[in-house]
């Protein structure tokens, strides 16, 4: 298997309820390598007599530091490479969080020995998935969603006038201001006290020049536009307001601020009317030229969510005639693998996990059993396409794989070659196989099957069947499956 080291060695255990355990055996060699290199890389910092700095030897790192203190450093930097490819070589699909025990540092020409165990998706039973029938909805666009568009195309094309007389809500005003921070809050102190004038000290970034606000919209600090209704051209104010404990920006989160606002001029924004110059200002001959235009745009984006909505469809109803048996132990521990990805993702924002909680008004134990549901379907959908896969040997070439990759390629600037060879060397080559022969499985399932109108498998879906009782009592419980070795599987794990 491409990226994984031919000299690590696995064999796999079953224990039950969907776990297993991987015992992983790392040749000596490989340690002695891993031995040597943190040796080099500590050498670079430690500083002998008789040796220039960085030029101290590997052997002589290890005697002065210990062997042992060097090795374990080396195991700890390469423990998570060698389980992901402990887990790539297995031939499993791990579900939550593994269980490692790492044994006694072995002695110098002796392998490391440590085990993982986790949870894995069950062997997937395939019932029927090919020529399924499925409900399909008819493209449409409502009078409601071309007004919608001839809307949005007004605020484009609105120009702002000067407005005679104090801004008010929906109003733009062009302001030049002058921000500082209250000085006697940056340790955490309350304010002045009782009769004392507060000091103010000017900030970086605190400073703007001919800035247009657009009051009410809730762009800026909580307050700021606020204290600019009723404002006329010329007016001064003060604003004092405090900005956000969550505020992106930590030397000022939580911190009172005041800012000298001069109000240069108001602007009323006008939008055009609806009527031929207004077409003809869009690219149009006619107003029903636009609307033809809007609504054939609107078709066209709605064909292309029915496609998607086929695709989901057709995958369920392969899940719903599939068998598994997933216990709540998986559901749990994909619903957390889910949560942790939320916030990983939330946090390129910077939106912290407290954060994001007050924000939904809930608790983590909340929204860990809110995801059960998602989780549970995840794991079955997974189960289905991995089985499908398997199935129908769904194999992409390199060539199908190059061409999945124009689309990633073109957002990152780089011919799909150089994708296809970053992948390679990152050993990351296989997953994006995998994740394409998903798809391509998806794409057999939705083309194999047969469009009904959706009316009709809505209320196919409200009729009694003995089978829909007993997937109802749990007997059916769905799909789930790993993409190579599974529990059950009559495939022999790797070693």
């Amino acid at each position: 298997m491409a990226g994984v080291p031919a000299a690590l060695k696995t064999t796999l255990t079953e224990l039950g309820d969907s776990r297993v355990r991987v015992q992983v055996e790392v040749p000596a060699t490989e340690v002695e390598e891993r031995l040597e290199r943190k040796a080099r890389q500590l050498g670079r910092e430690l500083k002998l007599p008789g040796f220039r700095r960085g030029k101290v030897p590997a052997p002589l790192v290890i005697q002065r530091i210990g062997r042992e203190a060097v090795l374990e450093e080396a195991v700890r930097d390469a423990l998570s490479s060698w389980y992901s490819d402990a887990i790539l070589l297995a031939g499993i699909v791990p579900v939550g969080d593994p269980k490692l025990d790492l044994g006694a540092l072995p002695a110098k020409g002796h392998a490391l020995e440590f085990s993982i165990e986790i949870g894995v998706l069950p062997q997937a039973e395939l019932g029927e998935y090919k020529g399924l029938e499925v409900g399909r909805r008819e493209p449409e666009a409502a009078e409601e969603q071309i007004e919608q568009e001839i809307q949005a195309m007004r605020e484009r094309l609105a120009r702002l006038q000067t407005a005679e007389r104090p801004a008010a809500a929906g109003d733009y005003v062009v302001v030049d201001y002058v921000g500082a921070l209250a000085a006697d809050d940056e340790e955490g102190a309350d304010g002045a006290g009782d009769g004392e004038e507060r000091a103010w000290e000017p900030f970086a970034g605190g400073e703007g020049r001919d800035q247009l606000v657009e009051l009410g919209s809730g762009n800026l600090i909580p307050g700021f536009e606020e204290g600019l209704l009723g404002a006329s051209a010329g007016d001064a104010r003060t604003v004092e307001l405090r900005f956000p404990d969550d505020y992106g920006n930590e030397r000022l989160a939580g911190r009172d601020a005041s800012f000298a606002i001069t109000v240069k001029e108001v602007k009323l924004k006008e939008l055009p009317q609806v009527d031929e110059d207004f077409a003809i200002d869009a690219g149009f001959d006619d107003l029903q030229e636009l609307r033809e235009d809007i609504r054939r745009r609107l078709l066209e984006l709605d064909e292309e969510r029915i496609a998607d909505e086929f695709r989901q469809a057709a995958l369920d109803a392969a899940v719903a005639g599939a068998r598994v048996a997933v216990t709540d132990e998986l559901i749990a521990a994909r619903a957390q693998e889910m949560w942790e990805r939320l916030l990983h993702s939330l946090s390129h924002r910077g939106i912290k996990r407290e954060t994001y909680l007050q924000l939904i008004g809930r608790s983590e134990q909340d929204v860990l059993a809110e995801m059960l549901g998602d989780a549970e379907r995840a794991l079955r959908r997974e189960a289905v396409i991995t089985a499908v896969v398997d199935a129908e040997r769904v194999a992409p070439s390199d060539e199908q794989l190059l061409e999945a990759l124009e689309p990633t390629a073109a957002r990152e600037g780089v011919e799909p070659q150089e994708l296809f060879e970053q992948l390679r060397r990152a050993g990351r080559l296989e997953e994006a196989r995998e994740d394409l022969a998903a798809r391509q499985a998806v794409d057999l399932i939705a083309a194999a099957a047969k469009p009904i109108p959706l009316a009709q498998a809505q209320a196919r879906e409200q009729l009694w069947t003995p089978e829909k009782e007993l997937a109802e009592a749990g007997e059916p419980a769905g799909v789930a499956g790993a993409r190579l070795w599974t529990p059950g599987s009559d495939r022999s794990p790797a070693s």
